[in-house]
């Protein structure tokens, strides 16, 4: 099936794109929510005004969601766990976990769909992008220490904080 996206879609393409998807997909996912529409000529034919009405909202979007990245950018959270000999944990950091942690620390409200990482099992330090919007995904650090030790923390954090 042929679609042209009417908005940004993750993993797929930015609006005014045409693209060719599954049908199950198209049908049962992309086209109900009005991410996109059939690519028929008709459609073809407004391309280059949604374009510039997504171009538009990217960017104000990309203005709203800028300051959320400052902060972001070069924030840390650390979890304390218990871990066996090798460093596996007992259980497991899931994003939940860390957006809740970033949430509470720089009060925010993220949501775990825009973290992108798997859950942690190991002890160590873990990078992460938190995807804001298409444009913006600043990089966070995660650091998980085995409870009673002291975690290795950044040093401009430790001095500020």
């Amino acid at each position: 099936m042929k679609v042209l996206l009417l908005k940004d879609v993750y993993k797929l393409g930015r609006a005014g794109d045409s693209k060719k998807v599954a049908d199950g997909y198209g049908r049962n996912f992309l086209l109900p929510q009005g991410l996109a529409v059939l690519a028929t000529p008709g459609a073809l034919r407004q391309v280059e005004n949604i374009r510039s009405k997504a171009t538009s909202k990217r960017a104000a979007l990309n203005l709203e969601m800028a300051s959320v990245a400052e902060v972001l950018k070069g924030a840390y959270v650390t979890f304390a766990n218990r871990a066996g000999e090798t460093g596996k944990l007992y259980g497991s950091v899931t994003p939940q976990m860390v957006v809740d942690a970033l949430n509470k620390k720089y009060t925010l409200q993220l949501d775990r769909h825009s973290l992108e990482t798997e859950p942690l099992r190991m002890l160590g330090e873990f990078k992460a992008h938190v995807r804001l919007t298409v444009d913006l995904t600043p990089e966070i650090k995660i650091i998980v220490h085995r409870e009673g030790e002291v975690p290795n923390v950044p040093a401009t954090e430790a001095k500020a904080g």
